[in-house]
């Protein structure tokens, strides 16, 4: 064999991987959200994890990609680890898929019908299609199914070439003497993992063995222990995947990895305990590449069935190995491997910013009533809740940055374009929260308080902002227009009631009834009272502009202000007359109490 024949073998290999590669991004951003949401619905029912991961591989056409996934599913707490025992079992049978596919290579034959299936026609047809689509393609998803067409010709071309540029290693007794070596069930174990393991994909492992099947040299008994190795090393891309994860999601690649070991010892034990009593004389026999696939299926469903009824044992085996230790919590982290699945990590960080938005929300109505009883254990868990929304917007911002940068379709570019916009401002909402709790603390250290009708002046206001907060987070996590339409006209009354509160504090600082010292604190509290209700303010301009894609808060509220005036002047009025401090304060109306503070959480 010539060293250009070397060369094309290798061509045909990389464009075997680059197609297997493209096609495989294609599908998974096609797929989508859906993939997450589907290999979700794998509750406590191992039976239908396994039939939801065989369906995904097989759409995706990578069971090392689904595995990955899994791995990133439980670590950020999006499955448990009994969930992804039966997921991994049915990846390893939907994987199957692409040896049959690839056994087309083999076919032949005169007729039209099958001569119309065959590679050779209907790959190019598909490439042709795929970069018209790219190429021309205005939206997004139309642009990702041509990806995957043009992954397939791609795939099915470098397979084409590697199989004929294989046919002349038939003549070579060498070649043939190699192959004889791999008959040596360890050795050929070993040769099959090691080399999936380096090009991390069993799927395009197998497809090589195929395309070395077409010389007609490759007999049974040298492609058993290869596929046997296969299986194990492409476990490789989940083990390697896990590094830094938490322990659980180690343990989920450690599971993918006892499932094939195991299944290999089994398998070759039986096939070749048998073989040395019987003298099976198929094993000289040549196999092609229909062969091949066959072998794959019947070896990994086999495993399934064999293993099936112990993946509660498999998740204690896992356990056992990988020791919790004392009662150490793990952080659940943004997972990095998401970032090619664009659609699953922005659902990851929905759910992120769903905790952080609660989260806020909480703290502020925590710290309010400190005002008037604090509690030192409260006043402690506010200061946590601060520094882990520090933490969330640090990493939430971090990571969106990085997405971004990814091809996104149209709502979840929409989706990010949100979260990144949101997430200072709930960081910023919970700065006024520890900044509500210094004032708290300050009264309490130096023993002073407001006066009995500044103290209730400052429950309207701060009835206001417990129902702003209401408004605007139930606005935000819902797409809630109409609440988010109501956030404006309450956070102008606020802002009126800063004006209020400070004027009337004048007053009775001029007539003997408060100190300056007081005041000084009165009003540093009032404002930050109404910097939350600025921030509310702009989440929920945020909420409605994102369907439109505009982000110009300014010229948006003087538009809310002047086009919907009717609307939003029905709203002001109605908050107005329910936070006139002069009625709810002045009047002192007996055993009523018409706006309360916020209760505080137990």
């Amino acid at each position: 064999m010539s060293f250009f024949s070397i060369l094309t073998i290798f061509a045909g290999l990389t464009l075997f991987l680059y197609g297997m590669n493209l096609m495989g991004i294609g599908l998974e951003r096609v797929a989508g959200r859906k993939l997450e949401s589907v290999i979700e619905k794998a509750t406590s029912r191992p039976i239908k994890g396994v039939l939801i991961g065989a369906a995904v591989t097989a759409v995706i056409q990578s069971s090392s990609a689904t595995t990955v996934m899994l791995v990133g599913f439980v670590n950020s707490g999006l499955m448990r680890l009994s969930q992804v025992v039966g997921v991994i079992m049915g990846a390893n049978i939907g994987t199957t898929i692409t040896a049959w596919i690839l056994s087309l290579v083999s076919v032949d034959s005169s007729n039209f019908i099958v001569r119309i299936f065959k590679p050779d026609t209907f790959a190019p047809i598909l490439g042709i299609i795929g970069i018209g689509l790219v190429m021309a393609g205005k939206r997004n998803k139309n642009k990702d199914v041509g990806r995957i067409l043009l992954g397939f010709f791609i795939l099915m071309f470098g397979m084409t070439t590697m199989s004929d540029a294989v046919k002349p290693l038939a003549q070579m007794e060498g070649f043939t003497k190699m192959l004889t070596m791999f008959s040596n069930p360890i050795l050929g174990i070993l040769t099959g993992a090691i080399f999936t393991a380096i090009i991390q994909s069993s799927s395009a492992s197998v497809g090589v063995l195929q395309a070395l099947s077409t010389t007609g040299v490759v007999t049974f008994g040298s492609a058993v222990p290869i596929i046997l190795g296969q299986n194990i090393g492409t476990c490789a891309t989940a083990l390697i995947s896990s590094i830094g994860t938490n322990k659980n999601a180690k343990r989920a690649a450690l599971i993918h990895l006892f499932f094939n070991v195991i299944g290999t010892v089994l398998f070759a034990s039986l096939f070749y305990g048998l073989n040395a009593v019987f003298d099976f004389a198929f094993v000289n026999s040549v196999l092609n590449p229909v062969g091949i696939a066959i072998f794959h299926t019947i070896f990994n469903v086999l495993t399934t069935l064999v293993l099936f009824p112990f993946t509660k044992l498999l998740v204690r085996l896992s356990e056992t190995i990988i020791k919790d230790k004392g009662t150490v919590v793990e952080k659940i982290v943004l997972d990095e491997r998401f970032l090619n699945t664009p659609s699953i990590a922005v659902e990851q960080c929905k759910r992120y910013i769903v905790t952080m938005a609660n989260v806020t929300k909480e703290t502020i109505l925590m710290a309010i009533p400190l005002v008037k009883h604090y509690d030192a254990k409260k006043a402690q868990v506010i200061v946590d809740n601060e520094d882990l929304i520090d933490t969330y917007e640090d990493k939430l911002g971090s990571y969106l940055v990085k997405l971004s940068g990814r091809e996104l379709n149209d709502k979840d570019s929409k989706e990010i374009s949100k979260i990144l916009h949101s997430i200072s401002d709930f960081e910023r909402i919970s700065d006024h929260a520890v900044n509500i709790l210094d004032v708290a603390k300050e009264l309490y250290d130096k023993d002073i308080t407001f006066s009995e009708q500044a103290y209730k002046e400052l429950d309207v206001m701060a009835s206001a902002v417990e129902e702003i907060l209401d408004l605007t987070v139930d606005a935000f996590l819902n797409n809630d227009f109409e609440k988010a339409s109501k956030v404006e006209p309450l956070e102008q009354v606020i802002d009126e009631l800063k004006i209020i509160l400070k004027n009337r504090h004048i007053e009775r600082l001029q007539g003997g009834g408060c100190t300056i010292e007081l005041g000084f604190i009165l009003s540093d509290l009032i404002n930050n009272y109404e910097r939350v209700s600025d921030h509310c303010s702009n989440l929920a301009v945020l909420t409605i502009q994102i369907a439109e894609g505009l982000f110009d808060t300014h010229e948006y509220l003087q538009n809310v202000k002047q086009s919907d005036r009717t609307h939003y002047m029905k709203y002001y009025r109605k908050y107005h007359d329910k936070y006139d401090v002069a009625r709810i304060v002045d009047n002192n109306i007996k055993n009523e109490d018409p706006v309360a503070l916020p209760k505080q959480k137990p």
